[in-house]
């Protein structure tokens, strides 16, 4: 009996250990997913990951980093306690800062970061080369269930979820958590001396050291802030970050003879005045350099106020230089942190681009298109304080949004441009109503554009913080790019933080929530609604609002929304685009999709679904289309997602 239970035991060890339930307190290392969510946590947080410069053919420079990690160079260079320009040495470790997260409806925390996929790439490749371990492929996979990891197109935009955990409620003395990934001879023991804190609370953030702990994921706590406080780990190899102490005065040495000799003496004297000159001679020098740098960059702000800048580092000015009118609320301390990631232009620069802004150029409302330099940009003009527009844009990063690729800021006529990425297509809308056009915007397209939406809005709701909430999701909001991939666009009206209340109510007919509209109550879930309206426009190509005013989703309500679930897909039938009706369009797939559509419309916001449902959902119709076979599918009877 002995010897057949033997290699069962054996098996079952082989396996895999499960991962930890949300509930779970005892402490284990992270599974092939991650370190899971815990109700003991509050998410999100903030949470670092360390990361050595130079490997994996990532080049020695902070913006580079940067890019790989989905954030602004000016972010490692502060939780680093580094200058924008200082160049990290080969090996040199860096606290990458993460906003850790734990999306609805995913049991492991992470903090997303987009990679564009080149040729030769794999989950695994970058996983465990440009990321260092800082995930593992399997995550990879979960968290893009819509691509086929074996299939990966050249160019096409994958999440990469970075291992992160948030400290538990009750445990005060930490300040964050550290991912930290095991490297060759690496103990509990050396691992906590290098982030000076003691090997125990590695055990109880991590369970017992394992025997096999090459490149596995640990937790390490900061007990204090950075950068006040940087961990040996990082400030050894940081000589700008720990200023060299002067030695210690001698202390004297009772078994010392002290010698009168006088000359001696004068020969003390004279290097002590030495000395004491050659401080005074540097103290000079220093101020003198100070004075100088002072000076240049009081010049760097009025140019950048002016439009006049160059792109640079990081600039720090009292006021702003020039006319009046808005461009003087424009002070460049309130842009410097973006100076590092965005390019400013000048202005005459965008007069050129535009033909002086000429009718000609005009793509839509304040919009204008741009030639720079043979680079074709989007121009937004504006005449109010951008500050708030830019505040956030700085913050996202994600394939599905419109992408800010600098700004520039005239004080003399109180004019703001941003320059965005141009996106070939247009807005969804002009596709939409335009009937050539919507005849070649198949069911497959639209389908398509749906789920690039709920990616881009899950990205906002789920990874930022405070939480931004876009407030003008709408078809002409929604812009097209050459393999017709939607990106969200104008964050004009967009706000951070959740359940906010304001009494200036602002939108466009046809999409606004009811909760909105009547006790001006702003979060996600008003998002939430307006992409149900935008859903209701791919499958019935019209407007938001009809010439009298009626909204779609009113119309939606008395005539697809309301009877027997089993008789959901004749009504579509009948309420869709004529422009899909004689395309291969499976039924059931349209089904789901208003089915969708109908809870993002429910008129309890609680009740809604979030984006991350709603994208889950989707993708299971889009794999329902993938299987179609031309024959008549139907929808689950119920029709309904879970609200979360």
């Amino acid at each position: 009996m002995t010897r057949l239970l033997l290699p069962v035991l054996l098996c079952l060890c082989a396996f895999p250990a499960p991962a930890r339930s949300q509930n779970a307190t005892t402490p284990s290392p992270a599974s092939v997913e991650g370190f899971n969510c815990s109700r003991n946590s509050t998410y999100p947080c903030q949470a670092y990951a360390l990361y050595r410069a130079g490997f994996a053919g990532v080049p020695l420079d902070l913006a580079a980093i940067g890019d790989l990690f989905s954030i602004s160079r000016f972010m490692i260079a502060h939780a680093n306690n580094l200058s924008v320009s200082s160049a990290p040495a080969s090996g040199q470790p860096l606290l990458v800062p993460l906003q850790c997260g734990c999306p609805s409806g995913s049991p492991n925390a992470y903090a997303p970061t987009q990679y564009q996929i080149t040729p030769g790439d794999t989950y695994w490749i970058i996983s465990t080369t440009k990321l260092q371990n800082l995930t593992q492929y399997q995550a990879v996979e979960r968290v893009n269930p819509t691509l086929v990891p074996t299939n990966l197109d050249v160019g096409v935009m994958v999440t990469f979820p970075i291992f992160c955990q948030c400290p538990s409620r009750a445990d005060n003395a930490t300040a964050a958590l550290v991912t930290y990934v095991m490297q060759p001879g690496d103990t509990y023991a050396s691992v906590a001396a290098a982030f000076a804190v003691d090997a125990q609370s590695l055990v109880s953030l991590n369970g017992p050291e394992p025997r096999t702990q090459q490149f596995a994921e640990i937790l390490v706590p900061l007990r204090r802030k950075v950068p006040d406080f940087l961990p040996p780990i990082v400030s050894r190899n940081n000589a700008t970050a720990t200023p060299a102490s002067p030695p210690p005065s001698a202390s004297p040495n009772n078994g010392t003879v002290v010698s009168k000799d006088r000359d001696g003496v004068v020969t003390g004297l004279a290097v002590g005045l030495a000395v004491v000159g050659a401080l005074w001679l540097l103290q000079m020098l220093l101020l003198a350099c100070l004075c100088k740098r002072l000076r240049a960059k009081g010049r760097r702000g009025d140019a950048v106020v002016n439009g006049d800048g160059a792109e640079g580092g990081k600039t720090s000015s009292s006021g702003a230089g020039g006319g009046g009118g808005a461009g003087e609320r424009f002070l460049v301390s309130d842009i410097s942190e973006w100076l590092d990631k965005y390019r400013v232009f000048k202005v005459e620069e965008l007069e050129r681009g535009t033909g002086g802004f000429d009718d000609a150029h005009l793509i839509n409302g304040s919009v204008y298109k741009a030639n720079i330099d043979g680079e074709v940009f989007a121009v937004k003009r504006m005449k109010w304080d951008a500050c708030e527009e830019l505040k956030i844009l700085q913050k996202v990063n994600h394939s599905n949004l419109v992408k800010l690729e600098g700004f520039c800021i005239n004080s003399s006529t109180g004019d703001c441009f941003l320059v965005y990425e141009y996106v070939e297509n247009g807005s969804l809308d002009l596709w939409l109503l335009d009937r050539d056009r919507a005849r070649s915007l198949d069911w497959r397209a639209r389908l398509h554009i749906a789920l690039d939406l709920a990616h881009g809005l899950q990205y906002i709701h789920e990874h930022t913080w405070p939480r931004v909430v876009h407030k003008d999701i709408k078809s002409s909001n929604v812009l097209l790019d050459a393999r017709m991939r939607a990106k969200i666009a104008n964050f004009g009206l967009a706000k951070t933080g959740h359940n906010a209340v304001t009494t200036h109510i602002v939108g466009t007919q046809g999409y606004i929530a009811p909760e909105y509209l009547a006790d001006g109550l702003v979060t996600t879930k008003m998002d939430v609604f307006a992409y149900g309206v935008v859903l209701l426009e791919l499958v019935s190509g019209r407007e938001a609002a009809d010439e009298t005013g009626e909204p779609l989703w009113a119309d939606a309500e008395d005539r697809v929304f309301r009877g027997r679930d089993e008789r959901l897909e004749a009504r579509v039938a009948a309420w869709m685009d004529p422009a899909l009706a004689h395309q291969t369009c499976p039924p059931g797939s349209v089904a789901t999709v208003v089915s969708v559509a109908r809870a993002c419309l429910h008129k309890d916001p609680a009740k809604r679904p979030s984006m991350v449902d709603v994208a889950y959902t989707l993708s299971k119709a889009d794999e329902h289309f993938a299987d179609y076979s031309g024959e008549s599918v139907s929808v689950d009877g119920s029709g309904e997602i879970a609200a979360r």
